[in-house]
């Protein structure tokens, strides 16, 4: 497959490289995991296969020989020759064939997913981009060819997989945490406003961390904290008291406490949060 446009941000994303905290390795992976398990299983790919992360779509491709192609995870387009698809659906792509994906207006992350996955060197044991450590493949750029590998023999066939919302854009997104581990560093006002505020997603976000602004959290502790592990979805609060939410690049560990950590599901939704959206935070059932 060839690179003819890369849009904005496009990577390489899989299952990560959890376990090597101890290399000093993060496990990065895909943002969104659901949208990229159901991009997999559209295409009858095993778990995990390499898929790509387009950020705000603008992605162009040729297909040097026969694929069977989806996209998941926002409401962007995908068209084949210039003609759209449906959302979420199993296509089957000709030999030369250029494969587009439009801009989603609503979402942030979609994942084209090939039967057989990209075949590109791994790094550490994962195909998967790290922005933050300048681990695996580098961004696409035009020009680049990436390979499709063989799809298994015990591969499961083509098929639908269950379809998630794409973010709506005027509405209030929920993220479900739970508390902890260190919420006893922050006032009893300050865990109850950030249970009850909202608080609006700041351009500066990444795949590292979701930046947010709004009421700020005030501690009961100033004194420093040791650098300790976080994951995905661990909501750090900096000394100015601004929420950030610890996306799939997130580092290792950090020297701010974690008022509360998101579900799986809510760290998915915030993967596709875009600047501007409000967000509020809510305890998990």
């Amino acid at each position: 497959m060839s690179v003819l446009r890369p849009g904005p941000l496009t990577v390489l994303k899989d299952r990560g490289r959890p376990g090597r905290a101890a290399l000093g390795v993060a496990p990065s992976g895909a943002a969104d995991r659901g949208a990229f398990d159901r991009a997999n299983a559209l295409v009858g790919n095993a778990p995990g296969a390499a898929a790509l992360e387009i950020v705000l779509g603008g992605l162009r491709v040729r297909f040097d020989a026969p694929a069977v192609v989806a996209l998941a995870g926002t409401d962007a387009v995908l068209t084949v020759d210039g003609r759209p698809t449906g959302a979420e659906s199993v296509v089957r792509v000709a030999a030369g064939a250029e494969v587009g994906v439009t801009a989603p207006r609503r979402g942030l992350r979609s994942y084209l997913a090939v039967r057989g996955g990209f075949a590109v060197a791994p790094v550490l044991g994962s195909r998967s981009t790290d922005l933050l450590a300048g681990l695996g493949p580098p961004r696409l750029a035009a020009g680049d060819v990436l390979p499709v590998g063989d799809a298994p023999p015990d591969a499961a066939s083509p098929g639908r997989a269950g379809r998630a919302a794409a973010e709506r854009g005027g509405d209030v997104a929920v993220l479900e945490v739970d508390l902890g581990p260190r919420d006893d560093w922050f006032t009893a006002d300050a865990v109850a406003t950030f249970l009850d505020a909202e608080y609006t997603v700041s351009p500066a976000g990444d795949a590292v961390g979701l930046r947010l602004s709004g009421p700020a959290l005030a501690r009961r502790h100033t004194r420093e904290l040791p650098s300790e592990g976080v994951v995905r979805g661990s909501v750090q609060v900096p000394p100015d008291g601004m929420p950030i939410v610890f996306q799939a690049d997130h580092p290792l560990t950090g020297g701010y406490p974690v008022i509360a950590v998101l579900t799986p599901a809510s760290a998915d939704r915030a993967a596709q949060l875009r600047p501007g959206r409000r967000v509020v935070f809510r305890r998990a059932a």
